[in-house]
């Protein structure tokens, strides 16, 4: 059984990590909720307005080993993944999968991540509309389309893209 691991901090896109967990669990993937943040108990946010649910992390971004997961999905939220593109932990986890070629997934503001770590460069991307500047001045080609899989990297635009991004983790992890 391969194992997937999600990278979060707080104030995440709930959809984005709890209807993904879903839909790889009903696939028959084994799950790991990774943080960076200080306490294991992380916030979800509801398209960033309203407050989501709790959830508990399984481990924390200083403690992972990057080599234990077949794949890292790290969802989106604005405040999320401005803290995910400044922590080194998840820069060091990020990095790991890149360089392994393993799947690497990011949907709608995640793909800042990809930024910092120097991993945008060269690749073409999808992400959520505002991130467009962000990505091209990192030097990567941004597409407008519900799922952009460049090499092992998947990228997507929103929630509303969540059964397609699912599906190219899928495909992805079947051919690995």
């Amino acid at each position: 059984m391969k194992t997937i691991a999600f990278l979060l901090d707080n104030n995440f896109e709930q959809a984005e990590y709890e209807d993904v967990n879903n839909q790889l669990k009903n696939k028959g993937y084994k799950t790991v909720l990774i943080t960076t943040n200080d306490d294991k108990l992380v916030q979800a946010r509801k398209h960033d307005v309203e407050k989501g649910d709790t959830f508990t992390a399984d481990l924390f971004a200083k403690d992972a080993d990057p080599s234990d997961y077949d794949a890292l999905v790290l969802p989106g939220g604005t405040v999320n993944a401005d803290n995910l593109r400044g922590n080194n932990d998840a820069h060091r986890i990020i990095k790991a999968f890149n360089e392994s070629n393993r799947p690497l997934a990011a949907i709608c503001h995640a793909p800042w991540a990809l930024i910092n770590t120097g991993i945008a460069k060269g690749k073409t991307l999808t992400a959520y509309q505002t991130l467009q500047t962000d990505l091209e001045n990192a030097g990567a080609t941004f597409v407008d389309k519900t799922v952009q899989v460049d090499g092992h990297l998947i990228t997507s635009r929103n929630p509303d893209d969540i059964k397609n991004f699912v599906n190219a983790i899928d495909e992805m992890l079947k051919k690995s």
